[in-house]
């Protein structure tokens, strides 16, 4: 067994030892980009596994070791780590947990203490909390990740943003139920075989990627009328992971709606973009800007790249950054970052613009920021887009998943409502002298 080393504060380290015994598991948020991380990281030479398990003990094992005054994904995120490692599935003994870690205001930077608290409260100190960052944070002489391996970790998230863009818009209509989900397999397997090949990581190739992806899931038969789209906003947690919103995604499926969820990417430029905005507000050092600038750019380019491959297939496209940060003008000012900051209500007025005017705003409880900025907005939203149909969902242990279920029932029959109505008009013959010249 790998002995326990600590470092001067007295937090036990993940060393080279543990590289080769232990097994690294990881809490999901999005499947289809953390999926893709995980054979990545895996290919490093690395045990991992991400966690998918979702039941109700999650929840109970969160309450037991975290304040309950906690944001609620602080809460399922430990919670499902500590009922992971209690399992009997793994030796305790040989099991370290990885986390990312923001550095930013929010309360997700201090999710790694609270992990570490509360694994010391459930007595588990022994076991390694690893920490994922940007900001040169708690380094682990066992845990690198090289250039090339951040490199292709940049490309799995943007291939898991046009993965999911293109498959949710296939999957309420594939003729042959499951079609879709074996197509995701298929081109993460592509994808990834490039990858270990050392092919499918300049910007060419990737464009090319972005084709292949793209036509493997126009290849899938379809059929049906167009379903209602309902998007899907809000805390960048509870938003994607299924066990944070109660498998949201599949719930609108099952109710014979088609979701649009906004991707990773623009929350990336978004957080880049605000290290800009910190040096232009507050001040700071000129080298920081341009260097923050060049990588905007470059992944704004990649962005640019996708949303063209998506036209090219046939597919809806969603905005650029830029098309964000114009939508946003008049509501919020870019100084407001907390959480999602401005970028949540930009999203929400992309979808109106974009012809998705229902929408689930998807709330921890207790997230002050994205109660502001999500919450907040709606009134204002409404205002000026009286056709617009948001309803926001609070999501916390105390939450039922009934009630929540319910109010995003009434807002599907006010949006099949509105949708037979404008129908309606669109048939009605017009009076003599209306057409359009």
């Amino acid at each position: 067994m790998a002995e326990l080393v600590y470092d001067k504060t007295g937090r036990l380290l993940f060393t080279k030892e543990m590289k080769r015994e232990y097994t690294i598991l990881f809490p999901t948020m999005l499947p289809v980009h953390f999926g893709l991380m995980a054979r990545i990281i895996e290919n490093e030479g690395y045990r991992v596994e991400m966690l998918t398990t979702n039941h109700r003990g999650i929840v109970d094992e969160g309450l037991k070791y975290v304040h309950n005054d906690t944001c609620y994904p602080a809460l399922l995120v430990i919670g499902q780590l500590i009922d992971a490692v209690k399992s009997g599935k793994y030796d305790m003994h040989k099991v370290a947990l990885l986390i990312t870690q923001t550095g930013g205001g929010c309360r997700a930077s201090n999710y790694i203490h609270l992990l570490r608290k509360a694994l010391e409260k459930a007595g588990l100190s022994y076991v390694p909390v690893i920490s994922v960052n940007m900001s040169g944070l708690e380094p682990n002489p066992g845990f690198r990740l090289g250039l090339n391996t951040l490199r292709k970790a940049v490309f799995a998230m943007m291939y898991g943003d046009i993965i999911v863009q293109t498959s949710n818009q296939v999957r309420p209509y594939e003729v042959n139920s499951g079609e879709t989900d074996r197509v995701i397999q298929a081109v993460s397997d592509h994808l990834l075989s490039e990858m270990e090949q050392g092919r499918g990581l300049s910007f060419k190739s990737m464009v090319a990627n972005f084709d292949h992806i793209v036509s493997a899931f126009r290849a899938i038969p379809t059929a049906g009328e167009p379903k209602v789209r309902v998007g899907v906003v809000g805390e960048i947690y509870i938003k994607y992971s299924p066990l944070g919103n109660n498998n949201l995604e599949q719930f609108l499926l099952d109710e014979g709606a088609e979701p649009v969820v906004p991707g990773l990417t623009d929350f990336i430029i978004f957080k880049i973009y605000n290290r800009v905005v910190d040096v232009d507000i507050y001040g700071g050092k000129w080298i920081k800007k341009k260097g923050c600038l060049i990588l905007q750019r470059y992944v704004e380019k990649c962005q640019r790249a996708m949303i063209a491959a998506i036209e090219r297939g046939g597919f809806r496209a969603p905005g650029t950054f830029q098309d964000l940060r114009r939508l946003i003008q008049g509501y919020l000012g870019e100084g407001n970052k907390m959480g999602e900051g401005w970028l949540l209500t930009a999203e929400m007025l992309e979808l109106i613009h974009s012809g998705t005017p229902n929408i689930v705003c998807t709330q921890p409880f207790g997230c002050l920021p994205n109660h502001i900025v999500g919450k907040g907005m709606i009134r204002k939203l409404k205002d000026d887009y009286p056709n617009s149909n948001i309803v926001a969902i609070d999501y916390d242990p105390g939450a039922t998943k009934i009630n929540q279920e319910n109010r995003i029932k009434l807002m599907l029959a006010n949006a099949r409502g509105l949708a037979k109505q404008t129908r309606h008009e669109a048939e009605a013959p017009q009076p003599a002298g209306t057409a359009a010249e």
